[in-house]
């Protein structure tokens, strides 16, 4: 079993597959529009929403995430999308070169936070927000950094 990041559109999720496919050398990409699945011919879906992601998936080297969007004709039982920083996005992986790639390719448009950088938790670790609202960090050494300090406590 794996936990993975699930992320929410409002109609976008196409052009944010896109852009996470390039930026993070996708391996495998896979996505269903709601109009590729048969509809019912008694509750006919509106045309703008037939081209919606239904779901979706990029996998890249150690990671998967999983898009949709937000139907509007959904979105008195889904409630509104809400843009905010409960929710990121975080890569920890060895290969520093890897992970400076990725950093450098999510925040083109976006927003850094915090620059690639040796903290006293990680030899690598960076904070952005990426063009389309997500929040990602990124960090080298997360589970010795927890080892560590949760072996000094003991």
């Amino acid at each position: 079993m794996a936990a993975i990041a699930y992320l929410n559109f409002d109609g976008i999720a196409e052009q944010v597959i896109e852009f996470y496919t390039e930026a993070l050398s996708a391996i495998e990409v896979k996505k269903v529009k709601f109009g590729d699945i048969p509809q019912d011919p008694n509750y006919p879906m509106p045309e703008n929403e037939l081209n919606m992601i239904m779901e979706s998936s990029i996998e890249f080297a150690g990671g998967k995430i999983m898009m949709s969007d937000i139907l509007p004709s959904m979105k008195a039982v889904t409630g509104e999308l809400v843009k905010g920083n409960n929710i990121l996005i975080s890569l920890v992986m060895d290969d520093k070169q890897k992970l400076e790639e990725y950093f450098n390719h999510l925040s083109l448009g976006g927003h850094v936070i915090m620059p690639l950088s040796n903290t006293p938790w990680s030899s690598c670790f960076g904070m952005l927000v990426d063009k389309f609202g997500i929040n990602w960090k990124f960090n080298s050494d997360a589970d010795q950094f927890l080892d560590n300090v949760i072996s000094n406590k003991q």
